[in-house]
């Protein structure tokens, strides 16, 4: 996934089997996809991108020329748009145009929620940032890419250390996944001061790992030290919601986070928090079933030497 140029380390005698083109989004994951995506596309492919997402059904039924009249735009755009959002052609877009539509008619596609008012009650509240957040979570789990969560977590499990790079909000989520990863015995550290974490991966190598997580794709004192890292050999895994952005030139690989709507009461560091914080789960469950032989006993003392701080002074 990166145009950077990087020296790997094989057993002698080893091929590589050429990675598999990843799999088109499912159905489900399409208006999350147009959501996070569409920002960073020219408005002619917003046109495209929000129709196909506002009548998946309507749009089933065209042909490339036809959506692009219906949105006043050329085929170009309707394909590079489709191929934006992940499909290989417009062929493979109108079929899961068609799933979608099927599943909205039989009630199982996802809703749309309103969005928060200043004098909404906290009953709405409560009730509408729940709805967004299951949305949330259900748009990242069905576009997370399960070949590339497998690979991260190979990759952790085997790791000498692990640096975890994140500012603001994205920073308490670094210090969550580093949190868990300590506690089954790895070696791991967050970073939010930019230059610490530019120092430190510095000294990073092969069977290193350094994760960066930014919703943007593009916020330079995350991108930095794990360009450093790539650079010195590590393994890098970016956890961001604009796959396309600039962090995945130095990315091995990268797992997509969705994120809900914002709004004036709603900024996208809530919702990408949450989002990333299931991704960050995934990996650590996923490393965790990988070396439970270490991992098991190593959170049991963990738990001990705890212990004694949960129970009522007598």
């Amino acid at each position: 996934m990166n145009s950077g140029v990087k020296e790997t380390f094989t057993n002698p005698g080893q091929t590589t089997p050429p990675a598999a083109p990843p799999a088109p989004p499912p159905p489900a994951a399409l208006a999350a996809k147009v959501r996070t995506l569409a920002p960073t596309m020219t408005r002619s492919m917003q046109r495209v991108a929000e129709t196909v997402a506002g009548d998946p059904a309507g749009c089933a039924a065209l042909t490339v020329t036809g959506l692009a009249e219906r949105t006043g735009t050329s085929e170009a755009t309707v394909v590079r748009t489709s191929r934006l959002l992940g499909y290989p052609g417009y062929r493979d877009l109108r079929l899961a145009l068609a799933a979608l539509a099927a599943q909205q008619e039989a009630g199982t596609a996802p809703a749309v929620t309103a969005d928060i008012a200043v004098d909404d009650t906290l009953v709405d509240v409560v009730a509408k940032l729940a709805q967004e957040e299951q949305q949330c979570l259900a748009d990242t789990a069905a576009a997370l890419d399960v070949t590339q969560l497998e690979a991260s977590v190979a990759a952790l499990a085997s790791a000498r250390r692990i640096d975890v790079y994140g500012i603001g909000a994205s920073n308490l989520v670094a210090q969550d996944l580093v949190q868990k990863l300590l506690r089954i015995g790895l070696i791991a550290h967050a970073h939010s001061d930019p230059h610490l974490a530019v120092t430190n991966a510095v000294q990073m190598r092969a069977r290193d790992v350094a994760i960066a997580i930014t919703h943007s794709g593009r916020t330079t004192d995350v991108i930095e030290p794990l360009r450093v890292a790539f650079d010195h050999g590590a393994t890098t895994i970016a956890i961001t919601g604009r796959p396309d952005g600039e962090i995945a030139a130095y990315a091995d690989h990268v797992l997509t986070t969705s994120t809900a709507r914002e709004s004036e009461l709603r900024p996208a560091a809530m919702s990408s928090r949450t989002s990333q914080l299931l991704v960050v789960d995934c990996l650590f469950i996923g490393v965790a079933q990988r070396t439970y032989e270490t991992a098991a006993p190593a959170l049991s003392a963990s738990y001990e030497a705890l212990a004694h701080r949960h129970n009522p002074r007598h």
